[in-house]
Protein backbone atom coordinates (compact mmCIF):
# COMPACT_ATOMS: atom_id res chain seq x y z
CA UNK A 1 0.00 0.00 0.00
CA UNK A 2 1.25 3.47 -0.67
CA UNK A 3 1.00 6.33 1.61
CA UNK A 4 0.50 9.65 0.32
CA UNK A 5 1.38 12.80 1.84
CA UNK A 6 -1.14 14.79 3.86
CA UNK A 7 -3.52 16.93 2.01
CA UNK A 8 -3.56 20.74 2.93
CA UNK A 9 -6.42 22.32 2.14
CA UNK A 10 -6.80 26.18 2.48
CA UNK A 11 -10.08 28.09 2.13
CA UNK A 12 -10.21 31.12 0.48
CA UNK A 13 -13.20 32.80 2.17
CA UNK A 14 -14.38 35.29 -0.16
CA UNK A 15 -13.46 38.77 0.55
CA UNK A 16 -9.77 40.37 -0.39
CA UNK A 17 -6.65 40.16 1.39
CA UNK A 18 -6.51 42.57 4.74
CA UNK A 19 -4.05 44.64 2.62
CA UNK A 20 -6.09 45.22 -0.36
CA UNK A 21 -8.92 46.90 1.52
CA UNK A 22 -8.68 50.59 2.52
CA UNK A 23 -9.47 51.60 6.05
CA UNK A 24 -11.31 54.58 4.82
CA UNK A 25 -12.14 54.01 1.38
CA UNK A 26 -14.46 57.33 1.45
CA UNK A 27 -11.23 59.31 1.81
CA UNK A 28 -9.16 57.55 -0.34
CA UNK A 29 -11.79 58.42 -2.66
CA UNK A 30 -11.94 61.92 -1.50
CA UNK A 31 -7.93 62.02 -1.72
CA UNK A 32 -7.76 60.58 -5.37
CA UNK A 33 -10.47 63.36 -6.38
CA UNK A 34 -8.74 66.11 -4.93
CA UNK A 35 -5.32 65.07 -7.25
CA UNK A 36 -7.54 64.98 -10.51
CA UNK A 37 -9.10 68.03 -9.32
CA UNK A 38 -6.03 69.82 -8.49
CA UNK A 39 -4.11 68.45 -11.88
CA UNK A 40 -7.03 70.08 -13.68
CA UNK A 41 -6.58 73.17 -11.86
CA UNK A 42 -3.03 72.93 -12.43
CA UNK A 43 -3.13 72.67 -16.59
CA UNK A 44 -6.02 75.39 -16.40
CA UNK A 45 -3.69 77.86 -14.61
CA UNK A 46 -0.47 76.92 -16.41
CA UNK A 47 1.37 75.77 -13.48
CA UNK A 48 3.87 73.13 -15.21
CA UNK A 49 5.46 72.20 -12.13
CA UNK A 50 2.38 71.44 -10.02
CA UNK A 51 0.90 69.73 -13.10
CA UNK A 52 3.87 67.31 -13.35
CA UNK A 53 4.39 66.94 -9.84
CA UNK A 54 0.97 64.42 -9.82
CA UNK A 55 2.47 62.55 -12.12
CA UNK A 56 4.46 58.79 -11.00
CA UNK A 57 8.16 58.82 -12.34
CA UNK A 58 6.60 55.94 -14.37
CA UNK A 59 3.27 57.98 -15.40
CA UNK A 60 1.98 57.31 -19.68
CA UNK A 61 -0.15 60.13 -20.90
CA UNK A 62 -2.24 58.52 -23.52
CA UNK A 63 -3.61 61.72 -25.75
CA UNK A 64 -6.57 61.49 -28.33
CA UNK A 65 -4.20 61.07 -31.57
CA UNK A 66 -3.28 57.18 -31.86
CA UNK A 67 0.08 58.38 -31.93
CA UNK A 68 -0.26 60.09 -28.70
CA UNK A 69 1.48 57.54 -26.35
CA UNK A 70 4.27 59.61 -23.53
CA UNK A 71 6.10 58.62 -20.80
CA UNK A 72 6.11 61.45 -18.46
CA UNK A 73 9.31 62.99 -19.59
CA UNK A 74 7.78 63.22 -23.25
CA UNK A 75 4.37 64.59 -22.49
CA UNK A 76 6.39 67.50 -20.21
CA UNK A 77 8.40 68.21 -23.53
CA UNK A 78 5.30 68.73 -25.41
CA UNK A 79 3.54 70.67 -22.77
CA UNK A 80 6.30 73.01 -22.23
CA UNK A 81 5.47 75.41 -24.74
CA UNK A 82 1.86 75.58 -23.65
CA UNK A 83 2.69 76.29 -19.75
CA UNK A 84 5.50 78.63 -21.05
CA UNK A 85 2.28 80.91 -22.66
CA UNK A 86 0.41 80.66 -19.57
CA UNK A 87 -2.27 78.70 -21.50
CA UNK A 88 -2.25 75.28 -21.19
CA UNK A 89 -5.91 73.32 -21.01
CA UNK A 90 -8.73 73.75 -19.24
CA UNK A 91 -10.78 70.29 -18.23
CA UNK A 92 -13.25 70.01 -15.52
CA UNK A 93 -14.55 66.98 -14.66
CA UNK A 94 -18.14 66.70 -14.02
CA UNK A 95 -18.80 63.32 -13.57
CA UNK A 96 -16.29 60.96 -12.00
CA UNK A 97 -15.92 56.91 -10.34
CA UNK A 98 -13.19 56.07 -8.55
CA UNK A 99 -12.68 52.10 -7.73
CA UNK A 100 -10.32 51.62 -5.15
CA UNK A 101 -8.09 48.51 -4.09
CA UNK A 102 -5.50 48.56 -1.98
CA UNK A 103 -2.92 51.11 -2.95
CA UNK A 104 -4.17 51.22 -6.52
CA UNK A 105 -7.23 53.74 -7.66
CA UNK A 106 -8.92 53.24 -11.16
CA UNK A 107 -11.42 55.86 -12.34
CA UNK A 108 -12.97 57.52 -14.96
CA UNK A 109 -14.19 60.73 -15.81
CA UNK A 110 -16.61 63.18 -18.06
CA UNK A 111 -14.96 66.35 -18.92
CA UNK A 112 -16.19 69.48 -20.09
CA UNK A 113 -13.07 71.49 -22.44
CA UNK A 114 -12.52 74.55 -23.98
CA UNK A 115 -10.71 73.04 -26.91
CA UNK A 116 -11.95 69.44 -27.86
CA UNK A 117 -15.75 69.76 -26.63
CA UNK A 118 -17.29 66.56 -24.46
CA UNK A 119 -14.31 64.39 -23.37
CA UNK A 120 -13.45 61.37 -21.37
CA UNK A 121 -10.65 60.62 -19.01
CA UNK A 122 -9.80 57.33 -17.28
CA UNK A 123 -6.49 56.26 -15.82
CA UNK A 124 -4.83 54.46 -12.59
CA UNK A 125 -3.43 56.39 -9.47
CA UNK A 126 -0.80 54.65 -6.63
CA UNK A 127 -0.48 55.72 -3.19
CA UNK A 128 2.99 56.37 -2.93
CA UNK A 129 4.84 58.57 0.23
CA UNK A 130 3.26 61.84 -1.64
CA UNK A 131 0.10 60.85 -1.21
CA UNK A 132 -1.90 59.67 -4.36
CA UNK A 133 -0.28 60.10 -8.06
CA UNK A 134 -1.55 59.45 -11.26
CA UNK A 135 0.42 56.51 -13.04
CA UNK A 136 -1.56 56.60 -16.46
CA UNK A 137 -4.22 58.83 -18.19
CA UNK A 138 -5.84 58.44 -20.88
CA UNK A 139 -7.74 60.94 -22.86
CA UNK A 140 -11.06 59.85 -25.38
CA UNK A 141 -13.45 62.12 -27.34
CA UNK A 142 -16.44 60.50 -26.94
CA UNK A 143 -18.36 59.95 -29.86
CA UNK A 144 -22.13 59.39 -29.67
CA UNK A 145 -23.44 56.36 -31.26
CA UNK A 146 -25.83 58.16 -33.71
CA UNK A 147 -22.89 60.29 -34.95
CA UNK A 148 -20.59 57.46 -35.15
CA UNK A 149 -20.73 56.49 -38.91
CA UNK A 150 -20.04 60.13 -39.69
CA UNK A 151 -16.72 60.10 -37.86
CA UNK A 152 -15.49 56.76 -39.37
CA UNK A 153 -16.53 57.91 -42.72
CA UNK A 154 -14.66 60.99 -41.96
CA UNK A 155 -11.37 59.18 -40.98
CA UNK A 156 -11.36 56.80 -43.65
CA UNK A 157 -11.28 59.46 -45.82
CA UNK A 158 -8.12 61.12 -47.28
CA UNK A 159 -6.97 64.01 -45.38
CA UNK A 160 -7.10 67.52 -47.46
CA UNK A 161 -3.68 68.09 -48.21
CA UNK A 162 -3.46 71.17 -46.09
CA UNK A 163 -4.16 69.20 -43.13
CA UNK A 164 -1.12 66.37 -44.08
CA UNK A 165 2.08 67.32 -41.78
CA UNK A 166 5.31 65.15 -42.28
CA UNK A 167 6.01 62.72 -39.91
CA UNK A 168 8.52 63.53 -37.10
CA UNK A 169 10.74 62.59 -34.29
CA UNK A 170 7.86 61.34 -32.02
CA UNK A 171 3.99 61.35 -31.58
CA UNK A 172 2.26 64.62 -33.34
CA UNK A 173 0.03 66.25 -30.71
CA UNK A 174 -2.57 67.12 -33.17
CA UNK A 175 -3.47 70.04 -31.50
CA UNK A 176 -3.65 73.54 -31.80
CA UNK A 177 -1.83 76.27 -31.08
CA UNK A 178 -3.92 77.55 -27.49
CA UNK A 179 -4.91 73.76 -26.92
CA UNK A 180 -3.14 71.12 -24.95
CA UNK A 181 -4.44 67.24 -25.35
Amino acid sequence: MRLGLPLLLVCACGGASPSAVSPDPAADRSAVAEVLDAWHAAAADADEDAYFALLTADAIFLGTDATERWTKTAFRTFAHPHFARGEAWTFRAIRRDVLLEGDLAWFDEDLETEGLGPARGSGVLRRTPEGWRIVHYNLALTIPNERFREVHDLLASPAPEADVEPPGDGPDPGASETEGP
